[in-house]
């Protein structure tokens, strides 16, 4: 089948990652991919909940939103109580960001990271994972150039894309044009080692079989080999 821009089925969007976007951030990423648009920025703060308080471990919490005018149609803001859709992305965020970091070596430092949707073309939660890393990584290694933490304590590093069936066919990275339509639609979430920290997934109409599921996995790990190598180098110029 043809797609809206011409990509091939097992291929992602154009994507770019800009580092240290915001001066005031701790670490900050502009993450865009295809349409969509991501801005991620971390502020660190010391203190945990009450939860973790004496236990020497940091926690990584999220928070997720939408402009207004990301949309076709204005979206109105969540002024008084996040919406459901938006507290699970929020937690879908956190989750991720907390598998890719050993807790136990940031001391008790809490890392709050933003994420806000510029711009939105579908993939806006698998992109804001994205671009977190990046962020996340810039204001770990300030806390390390800083003289507060002895090196950056990452387990792995992590990207997340998303891959769906439409007329049949497994495509990589759908755009809101595909999502919208799509039969299947899933959300993966997976570490430079291969294996899977978030499998969201759900048949829109009827039911997949396991080989799809299977062709499904494949084509995110192939997507998201190559938003690790676009990571990797958004972050090599950091000391």
């Amino acid at each position: 089948m043809a797609r809206s821009d011409g990509r091939e089925l097992d291929q992602i969007r154009h994507t770019k990652i800009q580092n240290d976007v915001q001066s005031f951030a701790e670490g900050s990423a502009l993450i865009t991919t295809g349409d969509t648009q991501v801005l991620c920025a971390v502020t660190v703060e010391e203190g945990v909940p009450r939860f973790l308080k004496g236990t020497g471990q940091g926690w990584i919490t999220a928070e997720y939103s939408m402009l207004p005018r990301s949309t076709s149609t204005r979206t109105r803001r969540e002024i008084a109580k996040p919406k459901g859709r938006t507290q699970e992305i929020q937690r879908l965020i956190g989750r991720s960001l907390r598998a890719a970091v050993d807790l136990s070596r940031i001391g008790e430092r809490t890392l709050i990271v933003d994420c806000d949707v510029l711009q939105a073309d579908g993939g806006t939660r698998t992109a804001a994972i994205t671009g977190s890393y990046v962020a996340l990584y810039h204001a770990l290694n300030s806390l390390v150039v800083n003289g507060k933490l002895d090196a950056i304590p990452f387990n792995w590093a992590i990207a997340a894309t998303s891959v769906g069936v439409l007329d049949s066919e497994v495509l990589l990275d759908l755009d809101y044009s595909e999502d919208s339509r799509a039969e299947v639609d899933f959300n993966v979430v997976m570490t430079s080692q291969g294996e899977i920290i978030e499998l969201q997934g759900t048949a829109e109409q009827g039911s997949f079989s396991k080989e799809v599921l299977n062709e499904i996995l494949a084509k995110a790990e192939l997507g998201i080999k190559s938003l690790l190598d676009i990571q990797t180098r958004a972050i090599s110029g950091f000391s």
